[in-house]
């Protein structure tokens, strides 16, 4: 499916730090609520990310990622998520993070 370049301005990626990274207890697969700085702009936002496979919640604070923060909230159980984490499946199902190769202001705007 081709997407038009109007279609793809739409989506809002931005560069955020995981600020916190807690295990999800409650999630049916195994997931970790985070806290992610988006920047001056968007400010403090919550996710939920199945990626307790590869990352542990004590490496995740720090890392800079890129999120979709222009998506509606989502409800998960008690968790409301307000942004998609991205990541690559592998192989074996797993999710490797999307991240910035060099450290960048949290918020800026993926192009």
């Amino acid at each position: 499916m081709t997407i038009t370049w109007d279609e793809f301005q739409k989506i809002e990626m931005r560069v955020g730090t995981i600020i916190d990274a807690q295990e999800f207890l409650e999630a049916i697969k195994p997931a970790y609520k985070l806290v992610i700085d988006l920047g001056e702009e968007i400010g403090l936002k919550k996710s939920s990310a199945q990626i307790t496979d590869l990352y542990s919640t004590e490496e995740l604070i720090g890392k800079q990622i890129i999120a979709v923060v222009n998506f509606p909230p989502k409800k998960i159980g008690s968790f409301t998520s307000e942004c998609l984490v991205t990541g690559f499946y592998t192989k074996t199902n797993t999710v490797i993070l999307a991240t910035t190769d060099k450290k960048i202001s949290n918020g800026s705007l993926l192009v």
